[in-house]
């Protein structure tokens, strides 16, 4: 029986088999990207140009497969077609990787490897050597999987050399990784060196092994946000020794978890030199470790120093140890201080020594055995490095400026304002609105997009929705959004219909000193509101979007300071009442001052952008 179902198909098929004309772009009118040209010129008091930035934002799905996809997620059935989804709606997914059964019975040697699961990987190896080179390098999203790696081998080493450096996101999982092995060696050099997003497990590693040494060597430098976690590590071994050297150096916001480690050890040697220098908000935890060991060495030197705050924790280290040795050298000596934990530490403990050198100020000392420990220097004051060194460091030059030094001619550092987060494309609102987008939907969530439990793109999209849901700040009206006509709303509702969104054309300049050239004042130079629009990490393109009162927005053409080209043209924003800013925000680290005491100012960085009251 011919019925409206039926007229409404014939519709879609006579529309969808030629082009049409929207608002200057010509395509299918069902696909999102003209759903969105006309909900623009529905909401906003003025025409989107077909060349705007935005629009490349907008989901590409074709109008079958955005109808396809949209009744899948009616039913709650996405994750059926997860890869089919991923790859045409432009998501940040994580590969599925099926085990390898492969056993690889001869020297292997890696080079220029992507995502791989190893399964038996290595086991019952006598002697030779497996090196993994350039693996993974310079990628987007890395997911790599070891289990019953070296197990039960003697005399076998394995190299990681350059492994998943420069990319993106990289999760890697080590289980069982050289277990029971005797001799032998683990080396792990330039290990997700500059790496944006690192998460790596090492999952009973070395347990009941017999001289099977590990060295990190350059693991996780340069990194940033990322966590670490060792579990259960050389637990049972017999003198296995593992040197840390440059670890976690320069690093920014980076985790490290040791649970677990040197449990029951017998004449175990661990040194740790260089670990986390020079690093932001570094949070180590120590918990069980090297409890019950039998002359245990372990060396820690240059722990923490120079870091700008973070958070260490020792508990239950070296309990019911026997003849332990503990040396910490210049631990915590950071130059904006942190916060040290110690409790349980040597607790039942028979002949062991335990000695601090220049040790940093904060730290709480509690149900520690006071037998044994020397303390040589207990520093309680803050490091005397100077500002110009946080500044230096953690502060990037240029990337917050005076109001007054946007004037042509003005020669200015330009801070790296590229967009380091995964491509990605906004979701169409048909499909947006029956996904699932809260904290406490977050087991279904990691259903949909196949996250393991621990997981990264897991934790990845906990993080994202806890921001999401934190509660504004004074003042402040916020709103994530995951769709462009959400962010069209948002900025709407906030500022009225006439509107316009702008952003720094492009990435030229960064890092490098630049020539202010002609500025434009935003309506005029007037202060004024504006919506700053921020992407945050999730599988689709979503944004923190929040109002901010009293600021002057400003257009300016960026010039090479020696040709006098015009390379660039950006927008900047400056905040005119900064007295609801935290003292120790970055603004005031890098101009001096305090809150409420300055303005400043920031470029609008590679694809995020700024709303305001459109210029009549």
């Amino acid at each position: 029986m011919f019925n409206l179902w039926n007229l409404l198909f014939l519709s879609f098929v006579h529309f969808s088999s030629f082009s049409v004309s929207l608002g200057g772009v010509s395509g299918n009118p069902f696909t999102p990207k003209s759903s969105f040209i006309r909900y623009w010129n529905k909401e906003v008091h003025r025409e989107i140009p077909n060349t705007h930035f935005l629009l490349s934002k907008v989901s590409p799905l074709t109008a079958v497969d955005s109808a396809s996809f949209s009744k899948l997620a009616a039913h709650n059935n996405l994750a059926s077609r997860l890869p089919s989804f991923c790859s045409s709606a432009k998501l940040f997914c994580f590969p599925d990787l099926s085990p390898s059964l492969e056993k690889h019975s001869k020297d292997v040697n890696f080079a220029f490897y992507l995502d791989r699961n190893f399964t038996n990987y290595g086991s019952d190896r006598l002697a030779g050597l497996d090196s993994f080179k350039n693996y993974s390098e310079n990628d987007n999203v890395v997911v790599d999987s070891f289990r019953r790696y070296s197990r039960d081998s003697a005399g076998h080493k394995d190299q990681f050399s350059n492994y998943a450096s420069a990319s993106n996101v990289v999760d890697q999982s080590f289980n069982t990784y050289g277990g029971a092995a005797t001799g032998g060696s683990g080396n792990f050099n330039n290990y997700n060196h500059e790496v944006n997003v690192p998460n790596l497990r090492f999952t009973s590693y070395s347990d009941d092994s017999n001289g099977h040494g590990q060295t990190f060597t350059h693991y996780t430098v340069e990194t940033n946000a990322g966590q670490q976690s060792f579990s259960n590590y050389g637990k049972n071994g017999n003198g296995v020794p593992n040197d840390f050297t440059s670890y976690g150096k320069d690093s920014n916001v980076m985790g490290s978890d040791f649970s677990g480690y040197g449990k029951t050890a017998n004449g175990a040697k661990d040194t740790f030199t260089s670990y986390a220098f020079d690093s932001n908000n570094p949070v180590n935890g120590f918990k069980s470790y090297g409890d019950g060991g039998n002359a245990a060495v372990d060396s820690f030197s240059s722990y923490r120093d120079q870091s700008n705050v973070g958070d260490s924790s020792f508990q239950s280290y070296a309990k019911s140890s026997n003849g332990a040795k503990v040396d910490f050298d210049n631990y915590g000596q950071s130059f904006n201080e942190g916060t040290e934990k110690f409790t349980g530490y040597g607790q039942g403990a028979d002949g062991q020594s335990i000695g601090f050198k220049i040790y940093g100020r904060n730290t709480t000392f509690k149900d520690y055995t006071k037998k044994g420990v020397t303390f040589s220097r207990y520093s309680n004051e803050s490091s005397t490095a100077s500002g110009k060194v946080v500044v230096s460091k953690w502060v990037e030059p240029g990337k917050f400026f005076r109001e007054k030094m946007l004037k042509r001619g003005m020669v200015i550092p330009m801070p790296d304002i590229k967009d380091k987060m995964p491509a990605r494309s906004f979701l169409p609102r048909t499909i947006l609105s029956k996904i699932p987008f809260s904290s406490s939907e977050i087991d279904q969530l990691k259903r949909i997009f196949h996250a393991g439990d621990n997981s990264t793109l897991g934790t990845i999209m906990l993080d994202a929705l806890k921001e999401c849901e934190r509660p504004p700040s004074p003042g402040e009206t916020k709103r994530c959004v995951g769709s462009a006509e959400d962010m069209v709303d948002f900025a709407t509702s906030v500022l009225g219909r006439n509107v316009e969104v702008r952003t720094t054309q492009n990435v030229n300049g960064s890092k490098k000193n630049i020539m202010i050239g002609s500025v434009g004042k935003i309506n005029g130079g007037k202060v004024t509101k504006s919506v700053s629009c921020h992407q945050s990490l999730y599988p689709y393109l979503l944004y923190y979007c929040h109002s901010v009162p009293k600021v002057r927005v400003y257009e300016a053409d960026i010039l090479d300071p020696n040709s006098m080209e015009k390379i660039n043209h950006g927008v900047a924003i400056c905040h005119l009442d900064t007295s609801s800013w935290s003292s120790g925000h970055g603004a005031f680290l890098a101009l001096g001052s305090g809150p409420g005491r300055i303005e400043f100012c920031h470029w609008i960085f590679e694809n995020d952008m700024t709303w305001t009251i459109a210029d009549s």
